[in-house]
């Protein structure tokens, strides 16, 4: 919505008037509730505030027909602002758009009674307006779109000899280790979000057999939700880490091979890292993930062990936008979860599969619409009910 005014009084001795619009939602036992200001305009008595959004729940609870009421104050610097006069309308009114039925007269009761040729304090007008359906997540995922997770596995160095308990990789017969605890953890709750619950695995960071050639990216088994996770087909291939980190490609292995040729909306891509947080190539993590920025995908880090977890922070995000010379993120696509903070002092359990499950995926929502939004692409329809054969739909007249 956009208003502006015309002729309203002047408060101010030295100027005009400073005049701001305050938005009340009427409440249902007859009390007001602000729902909006605007911005104050300056030294004038014929205002243009600036277009706003507001959810229509906010304005008038989805009750197209209830009083919304407008007061103009005069802006003053110590708080003390000048009631000028108010109006009411409602989102009906208001949805006709700009025309002479959204013209309204600011009325100051007080003034009013004062003056006996008061007529009013200046008038009002709705410049524009228009309504737009909010989708969201579930729209899309009901109309279809398919999430892919893909998994990806730090095998470097900086995790220690496997055979060592002191290693984060180390197999021990009594109790997983905290890869295995992280990837059963985190498994269980992005498997809802995938529908064949099929996560390809990568691996980096490792010399493999049969040559001991360093790779960081190499193919794991299919991880699947339902068989328990083969939480110990990935370590077969390890003969020994070493120390480089190579996240930026994995970020890669999916742009390339997935994320780069489905625009649509139809697919959505997430890879899961999960890692001890040491990273050597930075400047090219960073660069990766801006450049997979403007795809369909998202990245959820997963931090095990005890290490400091800057770099990881860095990545996220939250805080400031990641940017790779000079160029920054489209927008923001990395969650980073520290999985000590969700374990017991022991760590061989986990505290709360619910907060782990908010942290991990809170982000996912947002970074998904951001994409959809950005490309204008809508969600398609649900599909109607199934319908088994046999069993027609019945009317009831």
């Amino acid at each position: 919505m956009q208003f502006c005014g015309n002729k309203l009084d002047k408060k101010d001795f030295f100027g005009k008037s400073d005049p701001f619009l305050v938005f009340y939602r009427s409440n249902e036992d007859g009390t007001f509730t602000i729902c909006h200001k605007t911005e104050v305009v300056k030294n004038t008595l014929n205002p243009v505030w600036q277009a706003f959004r507001i959810p229509v729940r906010a304005l008038c609870n989805g009750d197209f027909d209830r009083t919304i009421k407008i007061e103009v104050y005069d802006w003053d610097r110590d708080g003390s602002h000048d009631f000028i006069g108010e109006f009411t309308t409602s989102y009906r009114e208001l949805s006709r758009g700009q025309s002479q039925f959204n013209v309204y007269e600011v009325i100051n009761l007080k003034k009013k009674g004062k003056k006996k040729k008061y007529l009013n304090s200046g008038t009002v007008t709705l410049l524009s307006f228009a309504v737009e359906t909010e989708v969201t997540f579930l729209d899309y995922i009901t109309g279809g779109t398919q999430i892919n997770f893909t998994v990806a596995i730090d095998f470097t160095a900086s995790n220690g000899n496997p055979a060592q308990p002191t290693s984060l990789h180390y197999m021990s017969p009594y109790q997983m280790n905290a890869y295995a605890m992280a990837l059963k953890a985190v498994g269980e709750i992005i498997q809802d979000y995938d529908s064949d619950k099929m996560f390809p695995a990568l691996g980096f960071g490792a010399k493999l057999p049969p040559d001991g050639r360093v790779s960081h990216e190499f193919a794991l088994v299919k991880l699947h939700a339902k068989s328990g996770y083969i939480l110990l087909s990935f370590y077969i291939p390890i003969l020994q880490v070493r120390t480089t980190q190579c996240i930026n490609m994995n970020v890669d292995h999916i742009k390339r091979g997935y994320a780069a040729s489905v625009k649509d909306g139809s697919q959505y891509f997430i890879l899961l890292i999960i890692t001890d947080g040491v990273i050597s190539d930075m400047a090219q993590t960073k660069e990766s993930i801006v450049n997979a920025s403007s795809l369909p995908m998202s990245i959820i880090i997963v931090g095990v062990g005890p290490a400091e977890f800057d770099a990881m922070i860095e990545l996220d995000g939250d805080e400031i936008r990641i940017s790779s010379r000079g160029r920054y993120a489209e927008r923001d696509i990395v969650q980073f979860v520290p999985f000590r903070d969700y374990v017991d002092r022991t760590g061989n359990h986990v505290l709360s599969m619910a907060r782990l499950a908010k942290d991990v995926l809170a982000e996912i929502p947002d970074q998904f619409l951001s994409y959809m939004k950005a490309r204008a692409i809508k969600p398609s329809p649900a599909p109607p009910p199934y319908t088994p054969p046999g069993h027609p739909l019945q009317t009831q007249i």
